[in-house]
This record gives C-alpha cells, sequence and structure tokens, in this order.
C-alpha cells in the first residue's frame, strides 16, 4: 500500500506521523520497524499514529510505536508533534484536545508563541506499578525519593524510578557529556528488575532550575531528546530536592520546560514542534 506521512521533530525527536483517520493502517511490527529505518525506510525514533477518538469525552486517539516496531505507552515530544500536525491538517480547531493513548488521557495545548505545553498526568512513584521488582533490594532515601541499587557492568548505580505512563530509571551523574550512556544504557533498559524494560535517564545538575539531560530509550536508543524522559528526570529532582519548579532541560537536540507542584500534580511538558516534509512510500 501506498503510507501517506508526515516528517516531524520535537527537539531533534524525531517522528513519522501518520493520519490514520483519512487511511486505513494495520501494521505488523516488522512494518513499523522498516518504516523506521533510517538507511531503508523514512526514519524515525517513533511513529505516532492519529485514529478516531473511543469514547466521546476525548477528541483524538494517539498510538506510538517504537523504532523496533514495539508499541508502547507514552511519549512526551510526540504528544506536542500530534498536537501541531492534528492543528495543521485542519483535523481540529481547538487550541487545547485531550487524546485517548495507552496510559490514559493527556491534554495538549497550543501556546500563543507556537511552542506547546502538554499536561503528562501525576507521576507514578510507587516503584511495583512502574513497574520496577524491588525484592531483597534496600532503598537509600535522599529527600522525599528512594534511590534503589543496580549492578550495572560490575558497578553499582542508584537509580530513582519513575513512571511518566511509561517506564524510567534515573541517575544523577557530574558530566552528561562523558556518561557511558551507550554502555550502561542498554544494561539499564533490559534489567531483569524492570519487566516491561525501561527508558534509562542520565541528569546533570547545572543549578537548582536546569540541568542537561539524555535518555537511552526503551526500544529506539539514545535519542536526541525525551519528553516523558525529562518529565521523570525534573520529578526525580525534584524529590530528591536538587530541584525547584520550573527547570529547563537541555537535550542535545534542544531545550524543554518542565513545571511539577509535587506529589499528586501533574507535570506540564512545554517545547517545539517541527514538521519537517511530507511524503508517500510503498510498503
Amino acid at each position: 500500500m501506498k503510507l501517506k506521512f508526515t516528517k516531524m521533530h520535537g527537539a531533534g525527536n524525531d517522528f513519522v506521523v501518520i493520519d490514520a483517520i483519512s487511511q486505513h493502517i494495520d501494521f505488523t511490527p516488522e512494518q513499523w520497524k522498516a518504516l523506521a529505518d533510517r538507511r531503508f525506510g523514512v526514519g524515525a525514533d517513533q511513529m505516532l499514529v492519529v485514529e478516531k477518538p473511543q469514547s466521546d469525552d476525548v477528541d483524538f486517539r494517539y498510538r506510538i510505536y517504537n523504532a523496533d516496531g514495539g508499541e508502547v505507552e507514552q511519549c512526551g515530544n510526540g504528544a506536542r508533534a500530534f498536537v501541531r500536525f492534528v492543528t495543521d491538517k485542519g483535523l481540529t480547531g481547538k487550541h487545547a484536545i485531550r487524546v485517548e493513548t495507552m496510559a490514559g488521557v493527556i491534554e495538549p495545548r497550543l501556546e500563543a508563541d507556537g511552542r506547546i505545553t502538554v499536561d503528562m498526568g501525576a507521576p507514578i512513584l510507587d516503584a511495583e506499578k512502574v513497574p520496577f521488582d524491588a525484592a531483597g533490594l534496600e532503598a537509600k532515601p535522599e529527600g522525599s525519593d528512594s534511590l534503589w541499587p543496580l549492578n550495572i557492568n560490575d558497578k553499582t548505580t542508584w537509580i530513582s524510578v519513575v513512571s511518566m505512563g511509561n517506564p524510567h530509571a534515573v541517575q544523577v551523574v557530574e558530566h552528561v557529556d562523558t556518561a557511558p550512556v551507550n554502555v550502561d544504557g542498554p544494561v539499564i533498559e533490559h534489567h531483569p528488575r524492570f519487566p516491561r524494560r525501561v527508558n534509562a535517564g542520565f541528569m546533570e545538575i547545572i543549578d537548582r532550575h536546569a540541568i542537561r539531560l539524555r535518555v537511552f530509550e526503551r526500544g529506539a536508543g539514545e535519542t536526541l531528546a525525551c519528553g516523558t524522559g525529562a518529565c521523570a528526570a525534573v520529578v526525580s529532582g525534584i524529590r530528591r530536592g536538587l530541584l525547584d519548579s520550573p527547570v529547563k532541560v537541555s537535550t542535545r537536540g534542544g531545550e524543554l520546560s518542565i513545571a511539577w507542584a509535587g506529589t499528586g500534580s501533574p507535570v506540564m511538558l512545554t517545547g517545539p514542534a517541527v514538521t519537517v516534509f511530507e511524503g508517500e512510500m510503498e510498503i
């Protein structure tokens, strides 16, 4: 079939966005993987699918597939691209929409300055619900957070575990430029303590309102930015007593802004979303 698509990015985290309202999409994991391939396909960290809502109280359904072909629960940078796409395509006239995801309903809105803010919902802080298997481990308290020890490449790494609808393991490093992201990241992603695998975040504290961040994403490898990873890192930093909201997150692809008022409150993610090109391919 011929597939119409739009290539987009949010702070360098790049996507293939597909309108599944006007065309029928029923791909296998292998087809999603082929689409994401940077040599033989379009190339993307994730594929984002726009569908009709399944209930009356939301505007759209949003599905996400990683570069390895697996469907995942959430993508914060993708949510911003989603809003830009449905607005530019005339699929909605609203500046704020409600979008159904596998992880629940999110509420992104288009700001006057062209950036997009997404209400990502409250973070899940219960390790078992992330999910993280803490059996037999002893946590180290820091602030209101609990740090868990993981044996990674013959050393102990202390992590915070947070879910933003998808699981994250966040660690603080001295310098992100020299952090072993592509050495330790794959080991953390596939660690048996995380039954659904995990996104591995490496956070450098600049000051109480600024961090630098690299994320080795589950099913995609290191990306230039990770929206849910930025949310998880800031939540971890605030809980550990290292950060105060709002926090500027500098990634290799650009800057994001995260605001969080504390436990039980939603995390607000603000950043850019850019259309790169549109195309059509046989798949």
